[in-house]
């Protein structure tokens, strides 16, 4: 018997590492072969990357437009290729914006649908979950009240838990860290973490450049770490490292690391996190944080409308309470990103708060085991409705 094919897709730095871990879950189950969309990751882990996510990977309502010519260009490279190699099944990974699409272009052609992650529409334009009930066989969702909200709108859905559980953890400590970096363990660390995608580095970066300027002024003694977290072409990667590595007050004792996000988060006495998936990260490696994010302020207006929930943050959508404060477009300035963090380096009650929200946190993103678990659905699946 012939190898299965399955279309594999994902849209962005996070999406490519949840969708590599999930093609070698599959491959240890079955005879496979995976192509799709992606990037580094899921290349290491065998797929065949037929086009780089980087060349869809945009944030916001406005940004979309001036990359419509790649997205339309990566919609019909997958098309073509589902067309020619016929997969028994295409696996998307969250990216709603793109995915809904390519799920309707698939579907037309006779090739079904699972969703990976299933996108936060409890959160924002719920209505499309209609969409998602029209256009995929199965959805797998990684918090406990997705399925829920899946399930009441008629979506064939299983609740996984959460990929990184139990992937989550600090090759180093804080002393190895701060020896790489020239840095005294001794000293306050805070690490930044201002996102991954181009557009995210240019709303946030002035901002944070700032905020650090304020930190060293009231805490003289801080330090600090940005992580790195490109991914995606080495045109992609060469740009980050640019733009992260431009702007600093010399005089700051901070360091650009590659490679050492999950280190610098659980050694870090304070984290200034972009909202997404890093804030998941962080609250698994217990590390108290600030949450940030802006999008431009066309983008901010046209959405706003659509949003249906009280907090921005995963981690407070997932308490279901306010854990860690949240500075959201006008409220992410120099002044509040740093009042919030000095509060974190000084106050050793508010840390310990803190982390006792981040510990319920981690007890409702479920056991270990997502990836294997979605790999069993998916095959079963395929199993089923397979001639």
């Amino acid at each position: 018997m012939p190898p299965i094919p399955l279309l594999l897709s994902a849209g962005e730095a996070s999406g490519d590492m949840y969708a590599a871990r999930l093609a070698t879950a599959l491959r240890a189950r079955a005879d496979v072969e995976i192509f799709g969309m992606g990037g580094p990751q899921m290349r290491a882990a065998g797929v065949d990357v037929v086009t780089d996510y980087s060349e869809v990977s945009v944030v916001g309502i406005t940004e979309i437009v001036s990359h419509l010519p790649s997205l339309v260009r990566a919609m019909r490279k997958l098309v073509a290729e589902a067309e020619r190699r016929r997969p028994a099944l295409a696996i998307l990974t969250d990216f709603p914006g793109f995915h809904l699409r390519l799920a309707r272009k698939l579907k037309g052609r006779g090739i079904r649908n699972a969703y990976y992650i299933c996108p936060q529409f409890w959160a924002w334009r719920p209505w499309r979950v209609r969409i998602v009930r029209r256009r995929f066989a199965q959805a797998l969702c990684i918090f406990p009240f997705e399925e829920k909200f899946y399930g009441d709108a008629g979506v064939p859905v299983k609740f996984i838990a959460h990929p990184l559980v139990g992937e989550v953890r600090a090759t180093r400590d804080r002393v190895a860290l701060c020896a790489e970096a020239r840095l005294d363990p001794a000293e306050p660390l805070v690490a930044v973490l201002p996102g991954s995608r181009s557009a995210e580095l240019r709303q946030h970066l002035p901002v944070l450049r700032e905020a650090c300027r304020y930190i060293v002024a009231a805490v003289p003694q801080a330090q600090f770490v940005v992580a790195a977290a490109h991914g995606g072409s080495h045109h992609a990667a060469d740009a980050e490292r640019s733009a992260l590595r431009e702007g600093w007050d010399p005089q700051l004792p901070l360091r650009v690391l590659e490679g050492r996000t999950y280190d610098a988060l659980a050694a870090a006495d304070a984290a200034i996190v972009s909202s997404g998936t890093a804030t998941v990260e962080a609250a698994l490696l217990d590390a108290p944080m600030v949450v940030v994010y802006r999008v431009t302020p066309l983008t901010a207006a046209l959405a706003k409308p659509l949003m249906r929930t009280k907090f921005f943050s995963m981690v407070n959508l997932i308490a279901e309470k306010r854990v860690v404060p949240e500075l959201i477009q006008s409220d992410f300035t120099p002044d509040k990103v740093a009042g919030e963090t000095i509060r974190l380096l000084r106050d050793a009650n508010a840390r310990r708060a803190m982390r006792a929200g981040l510990a319920e946190v981690r007890e409702r993103l479920g056991p270990p085991g997502a990836a294997d678990r979605a790999a069993d659905a998916l095959l079963e699946l395929v199993k089923r409705t397979r001639p």
